[in-house]
């Protein structure tokens, strides 16, 4: 995915979560196992999201793309991330996949909350 594709994405996802009353902590967190997309936070959870997004009938779809190389990387990178922050919070893996349709100019969006967990896939 383009880096501007991948921007547009997470911007969709942000707007959408802030709409769900989730609070923004930070975008595109760096370690040297990888990124994490976006990372809100909730009463209970510290949030750790995988924005997807892709055309309308692509032949891998947004939550199908992510292999489990992929989550264990961005496990990691949440570790490194609650060790600095000293965060408490359970934190949780979510996906949001977002589907669009250039002649329409539609999108549509899947959240999948706790989509995988640090033992592996479970959803």
């Amino acid at each position: 995915m383009s880096r501007k594709k991948g921007y547009v994405g997470e911007e969709i996802a942000i707007n959408y979560l802030k709409s769900k009353n989730l609070k923004f902590i930070c975008k595109n967190y760096y370690s040297k196992y990888g990124e994490i997309d976006i990372i809100f936070e909730n009463l209970q959870y510290i949030i750790f999201v995988e924005v997807k997004m892709r055309k309308k009938n692509s032949l891998v779809s947004g939550l199908e793309s992510i292999s489990s190389k992929k989550q264990e990387n961005i496990i990691k990178t949440a570790y490194v991330y609650l060790e600095k922050t000293k965060e408490l919070k359970q934190p949780r893996f979510d996906i949001i996949s977002i589907e669009t349709d250039n002649k329409t100019d539609t999108r549509s969006i899947i959240h999948i909350e706790n989509a995988f967990e640090a033992g592996g896939k479970s959803y």
